[in-house]
């Protein structure tokens, strides 16, 4: 009898990504794929440790396997087995434990481990390896869109991030390797195309300019299917003319960008060692307005950074009302053990971390609506992704090249994974906009 494998991710879309590629693994090799629940024989979770609650959560995730099978095989993977070996070792609800470029092997692990049911750790010294974990994926969840992952690790070392003690110095994967699995994709009929990676901007640094990000872009771009590529969180410092020159001039590339910040305050962006200072950053996103009409600018800030006044707050708080981000993604500062920033003077309280937060929500939400207020009369191209009932009433959901959320009726002659020309007329919801298809 085929033996029962539940998988259950934790943390970002590489994470993602290589927990759909160790599924296909275990899927060609016999096992037999199941909800996570009750009855499986092996639980695999694939850990994440960027926050100490992230560390939390995925302690949480295995205990609750071990508790649903007792007599199941238990697999720590990723990024929290590898930063926190020594207390999984220690936990005796894990049995096998699997770091990053090692989950490519979770086949041949599995079989070691059932030789002897002795607990297994398959850890390297992931800041001293140059090899690329080759993974792939033939398929997603979504159907429509699926996110590649072309690059790991991270040399950036900011103050408050744990990642690159979790995920080594900078790999790039070849561009071949990437294509090969963009072309599959396609052929099974992937419209949607999302480059992502831990440190996206890194792309090819690691080949000595034989390949980079653009180079990628552009390779991609030639596949025939695939009829909108899409960015992950992209570094300032990538933002040249030749970059963006480059990029707008690829009809497939959504004009949806988003834009690490962090703060609007430069002295926190050197307590946070960030490359950039304010000035330099609202360059980039008027370089990317030059080239592109509206688009789409989001990105991240962090509030209550060690040593944050009230008017360090107040001028990154200035600076992100003025850029006008259609999202802003506001994360109240965690301190996170073995960095940096953890050790730092002046950690502030969390009440006044949330109401900092709370005061970035009331703009992200006001900004939000600005951006969706500003296409309603203009044309959309919308990726039919699912069907929804909306107020009693049934309609195709999907989303613009600028990531913007839109619905159309059904009964229009459209399937999921159209592409459906659209004219924005209204809004359905709350950042939910109502589109009435128009010919082309």
């Amino acid at each position: 009898m085929r033996k029962k494998v539940a998988l259950h991710n934790l943390g970002c879309k590489v994470n993602a990504y290589e927990t759909d590629a160790m599924q296909e693994l275990l899927k060609e090799a016999g096992y037999e794929i199941v909800p996570f629940q009750p009855g499986a024989d092996i639980y695999l979770i694939n850990t994440c440790t960027v926050t100490n609650i992230a560390d939390r959560k995925s302690r949480q995730m295995l205990h609750k396997a071990k508790k649903m099978n007792p007599d199941a095989i238990v697999v720590a993977a990723g990024c929290y087995a590898q930063t926190d070996t020594g207390k999984l070792n220690q936990d005796e609800a894990v049995d096998l434990i699997l770091g990053n470029n090692q989950k490519k092997n979770i086949v041949e692990a599995l079989k070691d481990y059932e030789k002897e049911h002795v607990k297994k750790t398959r850890i390297i010294k992931i800041n001293q390896t140059k090899e690329y974990e080759e993974l792939e994926i033939h398929s997603t969840a979504e159907h429509v869109r699926a996110y590649i992952k072309v690059q790991d690790g991270c040399n950036q070392f900011c103050t408050y991030c744990i990642i690159p003690y979790a995920r080594g110095r900078v790999r790039s994967r070849r561009t071949e390797h990437i294509l090969k699995e963009v072309r599959e994709l396609a052929e099974k009929g992937y419209k949607e195309i999302v480059l992502t990676g831990i440190h996206l901007s890194s792309y090819g640094m690691d080949f000595k300019g034989e390949e980079d990000l653009l180079s990628l872009i552009q390779e991609v771009h030639k596949v025939e299917g695939i009829r909108r590529i899409r960015l992950g969180s992209l570094e300032p410092g990538i933002i040249t003319e030749k970059f963006v020159q480059g990029i707008s001039a690829l009809e497939k590339v959504c004009p949806h960008f988003h834009l690490s910040l962090q703060s609007g305050c430069d002295r926190t962006l050197e307590r946070m060692n960030r490359r950039y200072r304010s000035a330099e950053y609202a360059k980039k996103c008027a370089l990317i307005r030059m080239y592109y009409e509206n688009p789409a600018l989001t990105t991240d800030v962090i509030v209550g950074f060690p040593m944050e006044t009230e008017e360090d707050f107040r001028e990154s708080y200035q600076f992100v009302e003025g850029i006008r981000f259609y999202e802003t993604h506001i994360f109240k500062y965690s301190r996170r053990q073995g960095t940096k920033a953890a050790a730092m003077d002046g950690q502030i309280p969390e009440k006044i971390k949330g109401e900092r937060s709370e005061q970035l929500l009331l703009l992200n939400e006001k900004r939000s609506r600005e951006y969706e207020e500003a296409l309603i009369g203009k044309k959309l191209d919308i990726l039919l992704e699912e069907k929804l009932l909306v107020n009693g009433k049934e309609y195709f959901v999907g989303h613009s090249r600028e990531y913007v959320k839109a619905a159309v009726e059904t009964g229009t002659g459209y399937q999921v994974n159209d592409i459906v020309s659209v004219r924005a007329d209204g809004f359905l919801d709350a950042h939910l906009l109502h589109g009435t298809p128009v010919l082309d």
